[in-house]
Protein backbone atom coordinates (compact mmCIF):
# COMPACT_ATOMS: atom_id res chain seq x y z
CA UNK A 1 0.00 0.00 0.00
CA UNK A 2 2.87 2.21 0.65
CA UNK A 3 5.90 2.41 -1.44
CA UNK A 4 9.08 4.09 -1.20
CA UNK A 5 11.43 4.42 -4.30
CA UNK A 6 15.15 6.18 -3.18
CA UNK A 7 17.42 7.70 -6.03
CA UNK A 8 21.07 9.31 -5.76
CA UNK A 9 23.29 7.08 -5.30
CA UNK A 10 26.48 6.37 -7.44
CA UNK A 11 30.10 6.68 -7.03
CA UNK A 12 32.29 10.07 -5.72
CA UNK A 13 35.28 10.39 -4.40
CA UNK A 14 36.27 11.33 -1.18
CA UNK A 15 35.20 14.71 0.01
CA UNK A 16 32.71 15.21 -2.38
CA UNK A 17 28.85 15.00 -2.36
CA UNK A 18 25.36 13.63 -3.67
CA UNK A 19 22.44 14.07 -2.79
CA UNK A 20 19.80 11.31 -2.21
CA UNK A 21 15.59 11.64 -2.22
CA UNK A 22 13.32 8.87 -1.13
CA UNK A 23 9.24 9.63 -2.20
CA UNK A 24 6.44 7.48 -1.12
CA UNK A 25 3.43 6.65 -2.80
CA UNK A 26 0.60 4.74 -2.35
CA UNK A 27 -2.49 4.97 -0.19
CA UNK A 28 -1.20 7.10 2.01
CA UNK A 29 -2.98 9.11 5.11
CA UNK A 30 -0.30 10.57 6.88
CA UNK A 31 3.70 10.33 7.43
CA UNK A 32 5.28 10.51 10.61
CA UNK A 33 9.08 10.09 11.10
CA UNK A 34 11.20 9.52 8.10
CA UNK A 35 15.04 8.64 7.91
CA UNK A 36 18.18 7.00 6.42
CA UNK A 37 19.45 4.01 7.35
CA UNK A 38 22.53 2.53 5.81
CA UNK A 39 24.15 -1.10 5.73
CA UNK A 40 28.02 -2.47 4.77
CA UNK A 41 28.88 -6.02 4.37
CA UNK A 42 29.45 -7.77 7.18
CA UNK A 43 27.81 -5.01 9.30
CA UNK A 44 24.49 -4.48 11.13
CA UNK A 45 21.77 -1.50 9.71
CA UNK A 46 22.89 1.38 11.66
CA UNK A 47 20.54 4.38 11.89
CA UNK A 48 21.81 7.46 10.26
CA UNK A 49 19.31 10.34 10.23
CA UNK A 50 15.71 10.87 11.37
CA UNK A 51 13.26 13.81 10.65
CA UNK A 52 9.74 13.90 12.74
CA UNK A 53 6.82 14.91 10.72
CA UNK A 54 7.24 18.39 12.82
CA UNK A 55 11.19 18.45 11.99
CA UNK A 56 13.27 17.77 14.58
CA UNK A 57 16.27 15.85 13.53
CA UNK A 58 18.33 13.29 14.94
CA UNK A 59 22.04 12.10 13.06
CA UNK A 60 24.26 9.80 14.28
CA UNK A 61 27.56 11.17 15.36
CA UNK A 62 29.75 9.94 13.05
CA UNK A 63 27.43 12.46 10.01
CA UNK A 64 26.77 15.20 12.16
CA UNK A 65 27.73 18.32 10.36
CA UNK A 66 28.84 16.48 7.23
CA UNK A 67 24.74 15.61 6.50
CA UNK A 68 21.64 16.95 6.61
CA UNK A 69 18.17 15.46 6.47
CA UNK A 70 14.93 17.35 5.06
CA UNK A 71 11.86 17.23 3.85
CA UNK A 72 9.18 18.33 1.55
CA UNK A 73 5.67 17.36 2.29
CA UNK A 74 3.65 18.28 -0.62
CA UNK A 75 5.93 15.99 -2.75
CA UNK A 76 6.19 12.95 0.15
CA UNK A 77 10.02 13.24 -0.34
CA UNK A 78 12.64 12.88 2.12
CA UNK A 79 16.07 14.35 1.04
CA UNK A 80 19.58 13.36 2.37
CA UNK A 81 22.09 15.76 1.62
CA UNK A 82 25.28 14.47 1.86
CA UNK A 83 28.93 16.73 2.17
CA UNK A 84 32.26 15.45 2.63
CA UNK A 85 31.95 12.04 2.06
CA UNK A 86 34.40 9.71 3.18
CA UNK A 87 35.30 5.81 2.06
CA UNK A 88 33.65 4.65 5.48
CA UNK A 89 30.09 6.25 4.35
CA UNK A 90 30.12 3.58 1.60
CA UNK A 91 26.99 1.52 2.21
CA UNK A 92 23.55 0.78 0.93
CA UNK A 93 21.64 3.49 2.09
CA UNK A 94 17.64 2.53 2.68
CA UNK A 95 15.24 5.25 2.99
CA UNK A 96 12.71 4.48 5.94
CA UNK A 97 8.89 5.37 6.80
CA UNK A 98 6.55 5.63 9.49
CA UNK A 99 3.65 5.88 7.42
CA UNK A 100 -0.36 4.69 8.01
CA UNK A 101 -2.69 4.11 5.04
CA UNK A 102 -6.43 5.11 5.93
CA UNK A 103 -8.29 3.28 8.75
CA UNK A 104 -5.11 1.74 9.51
CA UNK A 105 -2.25 1.62 12.34
CA UNK A 106 1.45 2.97 12.01
CA UNK A 107 3.43 0.77 9.85
CA UNK A 108 7.15 0.94 8.93
CA UNK A 109 7.81 0.98 5.25
CA UNK A 110 11.01 0.64 3.55
CA UNK A 111 12.80 1.12 0.16
CA UNK A 112 14.95 -1.28 -1.66
CA UNK A 113 18.12 0.66 -0.70
CA UNK A 114 20.86 2.95 -3.27
CA UNK A 115 24.18 2.27 -3.22
CA UNK A 116 26.65 4.66 -1.88
CA UNK A 117 30.44 4.21 -2.85
CA UNK A 118 33.25 6.72 -2.02
CA UNK A 119 36.43 5.65 -3.55
CA UNK A 120 39.82 7.63 -5.25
Amino acid sequence: QVQLVESGGGLVQPGGSLRLSCTASGMIFSIYDMGWYRQAPGLERELVTRITSGGSTYYADSVKGRFTIYRDNAKNTVYLQMNSLKPEDTAVYYCNAKASILLSRVNDYWGQGTQVTVSS
